[in-house]
């Protein structure tokens, strides 16, 4: 469901913004990189953090690029999270940080982590 347009969104340096439902029903919103495989929507973070435990618990997610070039154009996703994936999620952390930082490696690496990748299917994609 993610056409061309909205892959370019996403390989672009913009920044997401994933909303997830906490534990009491409410919402959770966090600022955070964003990522494609060409189908799905990759976010990354660390285990136990609240994007990460609320996923876990409820799947639902929905996810808006702005375009930080022209903030009245956007992308917008509603879907699930298909998979909490650990394989490769180190690596992964280090392309975003190329991405958004122009640096090699993530500069705030902490061994104590677990890091992770969340995989959104989108299942409502809106280009604006």
């Amino acid at each position: 469901m993610l056409d061309k347009k909205a892959i370019a969104m996403i390989e672009e340096k913009n920044f997401a913004f994933l909303a997830t439902v906490s534990k009491d029903g409410s919402p959770q919103l966090t600022p955070t990189w964003v990522d494609t495989d060409g189908k799905r929507l990759l976010i990354n973070t660390a285990m136990g953090r609240a994007k990460q435990r609320n996923t876990a618990r409820d799947s639902r997610v929905a996810v808006v690029v702005p375009d930080s070039k022209n903030m009245y154009s956007y992308l917008y996703v509603k879907g699930r999270v298909v998979e909490q994936r650990k394989e490769g999620a180190t690596e992964h952390i280090d392309k975003l940080a190329k991405k958004y930082l122009g640096k090699e490696e993530y500069p705030w690496k902490d061994p104590k982590e677990t890091r992770v990748m969340l995989v959104i299917e989108p299942e409502k994609v809106i280009s604006q």
